[in-house]
């Protein structure tokens, strides 16, 4: 009973046409994280009822999202509305008063993390560099015989 099902599974995982399908992504995406959760106050209150948060939104040049390659835009603060997970792009005159009014400091808020900034770089120079060595072939040593 096992073993049918087993040699089932297994053809159906072997098959090639399951595999074709998958692709790795590689490109340019947005990406959009909450960087402060704001006071839910009238003052951030958004027209449908949620409340409104800083995030930052930049884009980046990444494999298999996991593979931050380059910045392709610098990071700038949004709005963000956490429950539809959209953001709204605020005039700088109004970031400004919303970090004053909050006491924060903006450099701090729109830093990437260094996994962000290099750490894709790092990866792919790392895995470039294995598959180099891993083409150049090693020299042996000759062994002469030697005379007992």
């Amino acid at each position: 009973m096992i073993r049918p099902i087993f040699i089932a599974l297994l053809i159906a995982i072997s098959s090639t046409s399951v595999f074709a399908k998958a692709r790795i992504p590689l490109g340019e995406r947005e990406v959009l994280n909450k960087v402060y959760d704001l006071p839910d106050t009238d003052e951030f209150k958004l027209k449908d009822g949620n409340f409104m948060d800083l995030a930052t939104l930049h884009k980046e040049f990444n494999i298999a999202y996991l593979l931050p390659l380059y910045i392709t835009a610098e990071p700038k603060l949004v709005g963000f509305d956490a429950q539809t997970e959209s953001y709204y792009d605020i005039p700088q005159d109004q970031i400004d008063a919303i970090l004053a009014s909050q006491k924060l400091n903006k450099e701090a808020l729109i830093k990437l993390p260094f996994y962000t900034r290099y750490g894709g770089k790092i990866v792919a120079v790392l895995i470039i560099g294995l598959l180099i060595w891993g083409v150049i072939p090693s020299k042996k040593e000759k062994v002469e015989p030697t005379n007992i």
